[in-house]
């Protein structure tokens, strides 16, 4: 389990299998132990269709330089799923957008590290056609893609895609 943040201050919702909230605990203790949680995704298109995707920074405790969506997280405590969407974009990629909510689905990934992704995640869609500067210390690169090449990418490449956005891939 090396590499795994130590940070204990952050504080995520915990959810039963209908989405309802049971309770809060802390991020690295519900992914070590598996908790049902809740999660949102961010999908990001321009006005030619194509999705941007981006490479998780090689340092992230999971999935390090894999491609995923635009961004994801978690909400903390007290927090709405769409605010927290919405404030994480601006956090990963560096710009925020209007968000619309598409839908919800249910995922269990268990990761090399011991760790365990176990989520309700909620999934927004947003427009963006501006300039914008990434964070480095979450995005190890991106691009701007037609979501026909990165289903074909993804299924002749699965191993660098992310669990949740091959899922999502599956359902848009």
């Amino acid at each position: 389990m090396e590499n795994l943040p130590t940070k204990t201050d952050i504080i995520i919702t915990l959810v039963n299998e209908k989405d309802e909230i049971i309770g809060h605990d802390e991020k690295i203790k519900v992914h070590r132990e598996g908790t049902l949680h809740r999660a949102f995704s961010v999908l990001i298109f321009n006005k030619t269709g194509k999705m941007l995707i981006h490479q998780r920074a090689l340092h992230k405790y999971h999935s390090p330089g894999l491609w995923t969506n635009a961004c994801c997280g978690h909400p903390n405590k007290d927090e709405k799923i769409e605010d927290a969407a919405f404030r994480r974009l601006g956090e990963e990629m560096g710009f925020r957008c209007p968000l619309s909510y598409q839908f919800t689905f249910h995922y269990r990934a268990e990761f090399d590290n011991g760790l365990t992704e176990n989520e309700i995640d909620h999934v927004f869609f947003g427009e963006y056609n501006q300039t914008f500067e990434v964070n480095p210390k979450e995005v190890a690169d991106y691009r701007w893609a037609s979501v026909e090449s990165i289903k074909k990418e993804a299924a002749e490449n699965p191993d660098n895609f992310t669990v949740w956005f091959k899922e999502i891939l599956g359902r848009i």
